[in-house]
């Protein structure tokens, strides 16, 4: 996974008026944490940091102001209505260090004719190095048939990715098709042309 640069500046101001302050700049309070560090107090440009929450797990290198670390998305803030990024958490990361993160499951290809694919989970938990974060999981499903069942065990992990869910939770099964009940009326006239009939 590439990293995406954003330019961070130090912030010494808190409280909800300076975070409105900085909101009303285009730019965004947050906070970065992590390896028994002090706690860092940031202001971000908000346009790059919305751009760069589009790819889920990025890992941001944040530059400037003395700033030069790496660093993954823990927590976000939006605002409920409009939607804007309110403030951001970021956990800090080396170079070789393991975390986990939730990473999703695609599916490519079509199940039997006679089944519908019923997909229980649409991501999973996996540990995996925090620069080489695997963009997703693809299942090949093609001509799976009806009773088929694909636990977390069973996905085929990214090299350097190991499972951090239950291995024995069901990401997704092939189940029958429903069979089309009678329409209504046409199985009271059924019985009765039968009972005619006798």
């Amino acid at each position: 996974m590439s990293e995406v640069r954003i330019t961070a500046e130090s912030r010494t101001v808190f409280g909800k008026g300076a975070a409105r302050k900085i909101r009303r700049s285009d730019k965004v309070p947050a906070v970065l944490y992590g390896h028994g560090t002090d706690t860092k107090h940031l202001t971000l440009p908000g346009h790059e940091v919305l751009l760069a929450l589009r790819t889920p797990n990025v890992l941001i290198r944040l530059a400037g102001d003395g700033i030069d670390e790496l660093a993954l998305p823990k927590g976000v803030q939006r605002d409920p209505i409009r939607g804007f990024i309110e403030h951001v958490d970021l956990l800090l990361v080396r170079r070789g260090e393991k975390v986990t993160v939730e990473i999703p499951v695609t599916t490519v290809g079509d199940v039997n004719s006679e089944g519908l694919l019923d997909q229980q989970l649409v991501s999973v938990s996996v540990e995996t190095e925090a620069t080489h974060i695997p963009t997703g999981i693809e299942v090949d499903v093609d001509g799976l048939t009806v009773g088929t069942v694909i636990t977390a065990a069973q996905l085929p992990l990214p090299e350097g990715t190991t499972l951090a869910a239950d291995a024995e939770a069901v990401i997704l099964q092939v189940i029958g098709k429903p069979t089309e009940a009678p329409a209504e009326g046409e199985e009271g006239a059924e019985n009765g042309a039968a009972e005619a009939a006798e």
